[in-house]
């Protein structure tokens, strides 16, 4: 096994001046010109090859290791968040209504942190690695995009494996790993809806055809599909976010419009409540001789590791940091992860890490709040087992 654990811990300093420094200036999309430019700058005079994005502000960097027969490709995003920041930091943001609310701070800081230690070992490398750094995770398909732009072949090939890491403020114990194999995430979509009517006075409905009406029932038949039509052990989400409609009490409007989130934890699941949902709508909607527009968006597919890669990154993990530094995931969450499009075209192994800033995890601010906060100290951790995972892949692959 490789040293990587103490040399990860000396530049750990290293690594925390760099997540600061990010976080202090957070971009959201997929243009993200400063962050971009902090990434380059950190990985200037490693000897890599860098490329950037042209329809976003992505880097891809390339080690060649000893041999170049086998690649493996690991990934930080490394966008923020539409939120303005509450927590009591030194380093907080400086930019109104935009937070590095999700932690892809510091997954920067630790795949920059992987690829100093992977230079410094490159004699070690039997192939190539590819390090993907990632604008537009939330909600802008940014790994879509540098897939269109050739991020799976940058080694020349395509890769042969890949791991991401992601950081969890409040789900499992600071410093330790989590992962399992299969479903990790859940698939995330959208379901549009417009039900069309014809307006009136309040106080003769029976004149109109109230979309109000029709619409709150089709959003509570939505649960009734759920709950009747789907298998509860492969389970499916429908959470109604906007529902808007009418100007005035007594008036009955033409139109009424909701949007709803879709989350499946398998493929098929997701098709079919897509085809369902939409079949539902425009049935309820005629039942009472109204009209229902009906749009699935479709964002972010389920997220699903390899079996054995995701039980090599618990091996690893568990090399590294011992029995407590890895915990088996009993479940997956219903979030989403654009880092699905990478798993389904390479197979690979997506994996938590707890960085709570608090004794008991469970009493810290979820990813995502305006007062989430991240532990620094985890920094070394991240990179110390990406590029254990780097090295040992290839390894095996030989």
């Amino acid at each position: 096994m490789s040293n990587f654990l103490s040399e990860a811990s000396g530049i750990q300093e290293e690594l925390a001046a760099l997540r600061q420094h990010i976080h202090q200036e957070p971009e959201i999309g997929l243009y993200l010109p400063k962050t971009q430019s902090k990434i380059l700058a950190a990985l200037d005079g490693l000897g890599l090859e860098v490329t950037t994005g042209t329809a976003l502000s992505s880097v891809t960097a390339v080690l060649r290791g000893s041999k170049s027969e086998k690649t493996v490709l690991l990934r930080a995003d490394m966008d923020a968040l539409p939120v303005t920041e509450l927590a009591d930091l030194p380093f907080k943001s400086q930019i109104d209504g935009a937070m590095h609310a999700c932690g892809h701070d510091l997954h920067v800081a630790m795949l920059i942190g992987a690829a100093k230690l992977l230079v410094k070992n490159k004699s070690k490398l039997n192939g190539d690695v590819v390090f993907m750094f990632q604008p537009g995770e939330e909600g802008f398909d940014g790994a879509g995009h540098m897939i269109k732009e050739g991020v799976l072949t940058a080694s020349g090939r395509k890769a042969d494996a890949t791991y991401g890491l992601h950081v969890m403020s409040s789900s499992n114990p600071t410093g330790s790993f989590t992962t399992k194999p299969g479903t990790m995430m859940a698939s995330s979509d959208e379901l549009h809806v417009t039900v069309v009517g014809m307006g009136g006075h309040g106080s003769q409905p029976h004149t109109a055809k109230d979309p109000i009406t029709v619409a709150a029932e089709i959003v509570c038949a939505l649960q009734l599909l759920i709950t009747r039509s789907f298998n509860a052990f492969d389970p499916v989400v429908v959470t109604v976010g906007q529902f808007h409609a009418g100007t005035k009490a007594n008036i009955i409007p033409d139109i009424a419009e909701f949007q709803a989130t879709i989350r499946t934890f398998s493929a098929e699941n997701r098709t079919r409540i897509h085809t369902e949902a939409v079949r539902l709508c425009k049935a309820i909607a005629e039942g009472y001789g109204l009209k229902a527009e009906v749009e699935v968006v479709e964002q972010y597919p389920v997220t699903v590791n390899n079996d054995s890669h995701a039980a090599f990154v618990g091996q690893v993990a568990v090399d590294l940091f011992g029995d407590e530094g890895f915990i088996e995931m009993q479940h997956p969450i219903a979030g989403a992860e654009d880092y699905s499009r990478v798993l389904e075209e390479v197979p690979g192994s997506y994996v938590f890490l707890g960085a709570s800033v608090d004794q008991d995890y469970t009493k810290s601010e979820v990813n995502h709040s305006p007062r989430a906060m991240f532990d620094d100290a985890v920094l070394y951790r991240g990179a110390a087992l990406l590029s254990e995972l780097a090295v040992r892949s290839l390894d095996e692959m030989a």
